[in-house]
């Protein structure tokens, strides 16, 4: 009889974040609104009231998504002592690209100098937490030892600066708070669970909500990205409605509760409603790690950008337990819980 095999399990082994340097405060943000738009003048504040966002990133000229993520990458593997040789895999994964075709992967592994598997995972700001999803399957099914998830978020273009007046400035609101950042997670099997569950839930009748659309050139083929559109209030109102109950039933499944985890990083697009959804899903609120206030709104890069400020501000060590919760456009919903 053949003996049995090991059952395989997989653990995040480092994490890392690149912010750029360059960036706009709020005021900074208002001011560019009023000298481009002659006769609006933004109410002094109205941003950070509405959002919380103080500050966002802006990548430096001639950067785009790739790049982020490889600085990201590059942090990462000089804290853990790997090189690119040892990576088995490389999944791409953010809201941002920098082509349409290829994957932007190849681009993050070619200039890494990778010679592995690559391929992209784009569900929003999910995209990163999806990509955990499938990196543990992968892993535990015994594909891959080693799996390098590179986020690279360049958003800051989607802002946008041409109103057509004060409503047309609240509508747009949500792409003043976009920030650039990278972020890169390496997952890595181990002998024991470091990936302990993971589920997601969607309401895909809420894709409208949020979209940023984009056509193209039938001769040319090129391609033109539209205006960043939220409806903030049917977002909210469709996110208020959501079933948390298989997000929560999850924890609940593994003996847990919300005082078992060191930290709980939930996605921030906006200050304020991080409240209201904790207090929906009976998170305490001093368990978050608030980074949009400082960072602004880097999309799929905000739950690793959480938990590398948890691990260097001392809030999480090796062997606690973190909860990662993902609300993306879509409308998509999940968690991971993870040991650290």
């Amino acid at each position: 009889m053949r003996a049995p095999q090991a059952v395989r399990h997989s653990r995040v082994a480092e994490v890392a974040a690149h912010l750029p340097g360059g960036g706009m405060t709020t005021a900074e943000v208002e001011a560019r609104i009023a000298e481009l738009n002659p006769g609006l003048v933004p109410p002094p504040g109205l941003i950070e009231r509405f959002t919380g966002v103080g500050f966002r990133h802006v990548a430096p000229e001639g950067w785009v998504a790739s790049d982020l993520a490889v600085a990201a990458v590059r942090k990462l593997l000089a804290g853990c002592g790997r090189d690119i040789s040892d990576i088995d895999l490389v999944i791409f994964a953010a809201t941002s690209a920098d082509t349409v075709e290829p994957a932007t992967a190849h681009i993050v592994a070619d200039k890494l100098g990778a010679r592995c598997p690559v391929f992209d995972l784009s569900n929003a700001c999910n995209s990163v937490i999806n990509s955990i999803e499938v990196a543990d399957a992968l892993i535990c099914a015994g594909h891959y030892d080693r799996v390098l998830i590179a986020c690279g978020e360049h958003v800051s273009p989607a802002a946008q600066w041409r109103l057509a007046g004060l409503d047309d400035f609240i509508a747009m609101g949500s792409s003043h708070t976009v920030s650039d950042a990278g972020a890169a997670l390496l997952l890595e099997a181990s002998d024991s669970p470091g990936v302990l569950a993971h589920r997601f839930t969607a309401d895909s009748s809420a894709w409208p909500t949020t979209a940023l659309p984009f056509s193209r050139d039938p001769e040319t083929g090129a391609v033109t990205v539209g205006r960043f559109q939220v409806r903030s209030l049917e977002l909210l109102a469709a996110l208020d409605r959501a079933d948390l109950s298989p997000l929560l039933d999850t924890v609940a499944e593994l003996g847990m509760t919300m005082a078992d985890f060191a930290v709980v990083c939930v996605h921030q697009a906006a200050l304020p409603y991080l409240a209201e959804f904790c207090a929906r899903a009976g998170i305490p609120q001093d368990r978050t790690v608030v980074t949009i206030a400082d960072h602004g709104n880097v999309a799929a890069a905000s739950l690793p950008l959480q938990l590398v400020t948890a691990v260097e501000s001392g809030r999480l060590r090796r062997g606690e337990h973190v909860l990662l919760i993902g609300l993306a456009s879509g409308l998509s919903l999940g968690v991971a819980v993870l040991r650290w």
